[in-house]
């Protein structure tokens, strides 16, 4: 699996795989009524967030001791390396903030159950800890894993562009970007 650690247009730093968004897999039979709706709901959050989350998920399943990561290359190596970690650690920070509030919630969505139909407020703060919790288990298993930083052209075009602020320039660098690496929509988690 290869990651890809990019700044979007907002010069804002984007960690994602190369892929696709999947819906989230969980196996509950009880509540299977309210879990398909609020993950249908879950699935609309916007595709910077949602690949971003499901990028960290997807590590703490990762059996490979060493990562790649790809980069635009205008940084150097040491530079970049450390932006990766306080990234990181950033995110983890906000992963345990976000259970913790989330945890808090959860007795009030149960108070829900008394309205009528589906409990999907329960259902929906279901499913945002368990994408958290997984998010917060991949963050931490990409710390201890070794990270190989390689530099990309197209990436270092792409940023190039965004500090210039050359927004006609955006749909053909990524246009090269998704062409390169196989990436299905980019330019809704890097642009808009």
């Amino acid at each position: 699996m290869i990651f890809f650690f990019i700044r979007d247009h907002l010069d804002k730093y984007r960690c994602f795989t190369s892929e696709p968004v999947r819906e989230i897999q969980f196996k509950f039979s009880r509540f299977k009524k309210i879990l398909e709706l609020a993950k249908a709901k879950l699935m609309l959050l916007p595709q910077r967030i949602l690949r971003q989350e499901q990028a960290f998920g997807r590590m703490a399943k990762l059996k490979e001791k060493k990562i790649q990561i790809y980069h635009s290359g205008c940084l150097e190596e040491k530079r970049i390396k450390m932006k990766f970690y306080f990234f990181l650690q950033k995110q983890r920070t906000k992963h345990v903030l976000l259970l913790i509030g989330e945890v808090l919630l959860l007795p009030l969505s149960g108070l829900a159950a008394l309205l009528p139909g589906p409990n999907v407020f329960f259902g929906a703060l279901a499913l945002f800890i368990i994408t958290h919790w997984q998010a917060l288990r991949g963050i931490n298993q990409m710390l201890r894993k070794k990270q190989e930083f390689i530099a990309s052209p197209p990436f270092a075009e792409w940023e190039k562009a965004v500090s210039l602020k050359e927004e006609n320039n955006f749909p053909k660098i990524l246009e090269k970007i998704e062409k390169e690496y196989n990436l299905a929509n980019i330019q809704k988690v890097l642009w808009k």
